[in-house]
């Protein structure tokens, strides 16, 4: 997956993902605290240890850096990890970075007390096999009792309407205004659905510059996902809305059994 769509997708989006907010720095420390509130409600202050196994460029590793957790992330593209070291320098803590595949991850067994898979990373694989894959290498690397942590879109109302685009947003990072927006295109089947995601970023006079990144991804459903996190060794499978845990998309928390 090392020279894969998808990571050829991240490592372009690597430069421009702090303009899908409109404060990065605020998204940071709202994801930290919400991640942080949710592991301690399952595993109280014995948590050190955190995999985010599809980092990006950190928006949630710095988080839970900054709220003292020892951070190792890792993502499919080089591009973003690098970023997502660096930011965390530039804040003031450390995050281990590693370029692995979720399905495959270069860590031992047992090496972590939470796994962290967020902003609906885990949907860019496309088929059953290949999810059960990469939940089985996360329970792998996860010591018995530790924690999984997924957040995907909210998939189930989205299925309901199966939207042909999304609502802009605008940046102001860097001075200039930015705009991102997404069109989806779906598949027959339905479910899967290949996304053209736009950055436009003011150029001043010279008007505005656009860049355009292509990925494909699997809407699944709660219930859909909750049964293939409780094949792959899991218990205690939950999902908890945004209104209960205060990060932005659905999150599913598991616990890995003995």
């Amino acid at each position: 997956m090392a020279d894969s769509p998808v990571a050829r997708f991240y490592d372009q989006l690597a430069p421009d993902y702090h303009l899908l907010y409109a404060d990065w720095d605020a998204s940071i420390a709202r994801q930290g605290a919400a991640l942080d509130r949710v592991i301690r409600e399952r595993l109280g202050a014995g948590a050190g240890a955190v995999l985010d196994c599809a980092c990006g460029i950190g928006t949630q590793a710095v988080g839970l850096a900054l709220r003292g957790y020892d951070v190792v992330g890792s993502d499919v593209s080089g591009v973003a990890v690098g970023r997502a070291v660096a930011e965390a320098a530039d804040r003031g803590v450390r995050v281990r970075g590693a370029v692995g595949d979720m399905r495959q991850l270069p860590f031992g067994d047992g090496q972590f007390d939470v796994v962290v898979c967020a902003d609906n990373a885990l949907p860019h694989l496309l088929t059953e096999a290949d999810v059960r894959a990469a939940l089985v290498d996360m329970r792998r690397v996860l010591r018995d009792g530790g924690l999984l942590v997924v957040s995907t879109r909210p998939y189930d109302e989205i299925l309901a309407e199966r939207p042909a685009a999304t609502p802009p947003s605008v940046s102001r990072a860097g001075g200039g205004r930015a705009v991102g927006f997404q069109l989806w295109d779906w598949h027959a089947d339905g479910e899967r659905y290949d996304l053209e995601h736009f950055v436009l970023q003011e150029q001043g006079e010279e008007g505005w510059a656009v860049r355009v990144r292509r990925a494909t991804y699997w809407a699944l459903r709660q219930r859909q996902l909750a049964a293939f996190v409780s094949d792959s060794g899991f218990s205690e499978v939950t999902w908890g809305e945004p209104a209960a845990t205060g990060f932005f998309q659905p999150l599913l928390v598991a616990t890995a059994q003995a």
